[in-house]
């Protein structure tokens, strides 16, 4: 039946095209299952239709086949009073119902076709819908997680540069280390040299004046000195 393909490709299309668009798998299952349910709403409202056309297929089925009885006993009742002419237009009436019937029992039975095949699909998009709806909880949580192991591994990414800049960091100070003790090693170097400087400038001091000497002794000499 058209209508059954018709809907099947539509709930077809709507998955399809969520997925082909999927960045958000939260937000892609909510409208997927928004998308069902309109689909659901069609679908029901079909089946509704076709179901009435069936009901209606199988009262004029029943209908025809009253008057069929209907005919059959005014025939009797006609032939046991005696009259055979108004027994055999009853009869004819029958024959036309009879050929009615045969009509009105096809399009029965492919009407009733169509309402039951539109009933299971129904039945079974009610059904999936059910079981997507108890599952989309069990998803999001699992989203939920993966979104949290995520965000933990950017974390770990992050402490792991941490410990490569304290890395830097280690090498930057042994080299300033390194620095302070050669500019210590090179103080204490000039100050040695100061020390034999200062040393030798005392012997390189010139000589004392003789008269001035000579003086401070008569000088001592004088006082008792």
């Amino acid at each position: 039946m058209g209508i059954l393909k018709r809907f099947g490709d539509i709930m077809s299309a709507n998955i399809n095209a969520l997925l082909d668009k999927c960045e958000n798998p939260e937000k892609m299952i909510d409208q997927t299952l928004r998308n069902l349910e309109s689909d659901l709403g069609k679908v029901k409202a079909e089946t509704a239709s076709v179901m009435a056309d069936a009901q209606a297929a199988k009262r004029k089925l029943d209908e025809c086949n009253e008057e069929i009885d209907k005919m059959q006993k005014y025939a009797e009742k006609a032939l046991l009073a005696g009259n055979e002419t108004d027994a055999k237009t009853f009869l004819e009436k029958k024959q036309q119902l009879s050929a009615k019937q045969a009509s009105l029992s096809e399009s029965y039975n492919v009407a009733q076709a169509n309402a039951d095949k539109m009933r299971q699909m129904h039945d079974k998009l009610e059904k999936d819908i059910q079981s997507l709806n108890e599952r989309r909880d069990a998803i999001k949580a699992k989203m939920a997680v993966a979104k949290t192991q995520e965000h933990m591994n950017k974390m770990v990414s992050s402490v792991e540069g941490t410990t490569d800049s304290m890395a830097a960091f280690d090498k930057w100070e042994a080299k300033a280390d390194k620095m302070l003790d050669q500019a210590n090693a090179m103080s204490e170097l000039n100050s040695d040299k100061d020390d034999v400087d200062e040393l030798a400038a005392k012997y390189d001091s010139p000589e004392t004046n003789q008269a001035v000497d000579d003086e401070l002794a008569a000088l001592k000499a004088k006082m008792g000195l």
